[in-house]
Order: C-alpha cells, then sequence, then structure tokens
C-alpha cells in the first residue's frame, strides 16, 4: 500500500500570504477599501477642486519635483530634530530631579503634569510675543510639546529603580554621581525612550500648528497655502510626507531600543 500522495494547492494558496504576511494583507485590504470609498465619495458629492487618490497620485510627481515642498520639509523636520535633541537634555534633567530628589518632586510635579495637559493652541500666542513670528517660536513650541513627556517618563523610570540596585551601589562606595549615572541613568532609559516615542509625535504636531498659526515657512505653511489657494491634492502630498515622517521616526525608536536594549521587551526583541 503506496504512501498517500501530499497535496499542494494549500500550500501554493497560502503562498501569496506567507510572502506579505497576512497582517499585511490586512493593512492593504483595509487602505484600498479606504480609498476606494474616498475615491467614489468625493467624485459623487464633493466640488471638483476636493482631494481625492487619483488626483493626489496625477499631481505627486510634480509635487515631489517642486523645490519649495523640500525646503518646507527641511524646516520643519529640522526644527522637530532640533527641538527633540533640547527636549532630551531638559527632560532627562528635569526628569531625574523629580524622580530622585523629594523635594523637587514636590516643588515640580503639579506643574509639568499641568503644563503637559496643556493644548499648544494655547502656549502657542504667548511663545510668538517672547520669539516673534520666526522660526524660534517654531522651536520653542516644539520642545514645549516634546519636554513633558520626557520628563513624566525619566521621573517613573527614576523612581522605578529597584532599591537593590542602589544598596549594590553604596556597598561598593559609590558616590551619588557615580549612583545617579551608573544605576538610575541606564535603569531609566526605557522610560526615556518610551517617552521619546511620545514626545517625537507631539513635537511633529507642535511644529505644524505654529506654522499655522504664525505663518513660519515649512510643511504646515505650505499646507496651509496650498488648500486656501484650491490646490488640496498638492496639499495631501505634504500631508502624506509629515505622516511618512511621523511613521519613520516611529520605526527608529523602535528598531533602537530592539537593537540596543534586547533585554527590554524581550517578546519585541525577538521579532
Amino acid at each position: 500500500m503506496s504512501a498517500p500522495e501530499l497535496s499542494l494547492a494549500p500550500a501554493r494558496a497560502r503562498g501569496w500570504r506567507a510572502w506579505i504576511g497576512a497582517d499585511a494583507a490586512a493593512r492593504i485590504a483595509a487602505g484600498v477599501a479606504i480609498f476606494l470609498v474616498w475615491e467614489v465619495s468625493v467624485r459623487l458629492w464633493a466640488p471638483a477642486f476636493v482631494a481625492r487618490p487619483s488626483r493626489i497620485i496625477a499631481v505627486m510627481p510634480a509635487t515631489l519635483a517642486d523645490p519649495a515642498l523640500w525646503h518646507a520639509a527641511g524646516a520643519t523636520l529640522g526644527a522637530v530634530l532640533q527641538g527633540l535633541a533640547i527636549a532630551i537634555v531638559l527632560g532627562t534633567t528635569i526628569g531625574l530631579a523629580i524622580g530622585r530628589v523629594p523635594v523637587m518632586e514636590r516643588f515640580l510635579q503639579l506643574y509639568v503634569s499641568g503644563l503637559f495637559a496643556m493644548p499648544m493652541v494655547a502656549i502657542l500666542p504667548l511663545l510668538t510675543i517672547y520669539f516673534g513670528y520666526t522660526g524660534q517660536a517654531r522651536l520653542a513650541t516644539v520642545v514645549f510639546a516634546a519636554v513633558f513627556a520626557i520628563i513624566i517618563n525619566v521621573s517613573d523610570g527614576a523612581r522605578a529603580v529597584p532599591p537593590e540596585y542602589t544598596e549594590v551601589s553604596r556597598s561598593f562606595r559609590g558616590s551619588g554621581w557615580s549612583r545617579l549615572f551608573d544605576v538610575v541613568l541606564p535603569s531609566s532609559v526605557p522610560y526615556l525612550l518610551a517617552g521619546l516615542k511620545l514626545a517625537a509625535g507631539r513635537a511633529l504636531i507642535g511644529a505644524v500648528i505654529a506654522e499655522f498659526y504664525a505663518s513660519i515657512p515649512g510643511l504646515g505653511f505650505y499646507i496651509l497655502y496650498n488648500t486656501r489657494t484650491f490646490k488640496h491634492s498638492e496639499a495631501f502630498v505634504a500631508v502624506a510626507m509629515l505622516a511618512i515622517s511621523g511613521v519613520l521616526l516611529e520605526l527608529l525608536l523602535s528598531k533602537g531600543t530592539k537593537k540596543l536594549l534586547p533585554w527590554y521587551r524581550r517578546d519585541e526583541a525577538r521579532d
């Protein structure tokens, strides 16, 4: 009696799904459905100048070839990166102070929580008074948007350091600075990275809001100008660039966490 023949049909049926992945296939299908609904809805009920996927694809090559778009992207993303660098230094310093010094926690915790909850559009008029309608106002908005998320996360990380770690440092006669830089700060790095993920998105939003309000050259002003001149499709190309920038920042931080801290969230590090 011969062994039963194995059918390759199921494997072939699942081949394309295995190649792109089930999650990716679901995302692609959802995206196609959204674009189809968007296209049909605009064609049926919206004015002719309203953006739709087919029109956005048609104008994308010319828009991407426009130097003004890339100058705007460079101004916005440059301000975001510069503001994040400032926010990391300030946020880490203040967060460690709040997390490890009880007096600093009593003095600052309430104000940090209140400013973190404050909408950026509420503080922006004050920042334009201080810095004018210039790139400095955008940079200040980015720092304000990002720094408090880092402060809160780093302070939580500093409080979460196991007492055994600091006791070992004391038993080896480590100084206070040694405990801070060799024990507390490394233990707080996962919290810092989590805060940085939140801060990166808030920084991008803050930069665009500042450009909307103060008419500062950047992607926000590029979008505002094109929508007011009824070039909605060109504006959506800039919106897509902002979305891609946010996704790339998120992926960069996630990959950096997995590579630099493989012991953090082991289930993610195995992916």
